[in-house]
């Protein structure tokens, strides 16, 4: 490898290629089997970082930080699916201004 580091644009650019796929993968509803269990609408917090593709620490990160919505139940959390495709939309909005 060449000792070039990448410059800010470039890395924006593959950021945001980053950024549409998550989305694209998202947007795209699951096959449905017939006679399969319907799909679960809420997810542990792991379940949502594997989704975003992130880690389980950054994900409490955001949720604590009220960039992505959850819900207690008991003592459980738990992020619904339109709220990891919300912040995912929005990562892309954002990057998109910017």
């Amino acid at each position: 490898m060449t000792g070039a580091a990448p410059d800010g644009q470039e890395i924006a650019v593959q950021l945001s290629a980053i950024v549409a796929e998550v989305v694209a993968a998202l947007a795209t509803p699951p096959a449905v089997v017939a006679d399969a269990p319907s799909p679960r609408l809420l997810l542990t917090v792991e379940e949502a970082a594997e989704r975003l593709g992130i880690g389980r620490t950054t994900t409490w990160a955001l949720i604590r930080a009220n960039e992505l919505e959850s819900v207690r139940i008991g003592r459980l959390r738990r992020v619904h699916v339109d709220a990891v495709a919300t912040y995912a939309a929005h990562l892309a909005t954002r990057e998109r201004a910017a």
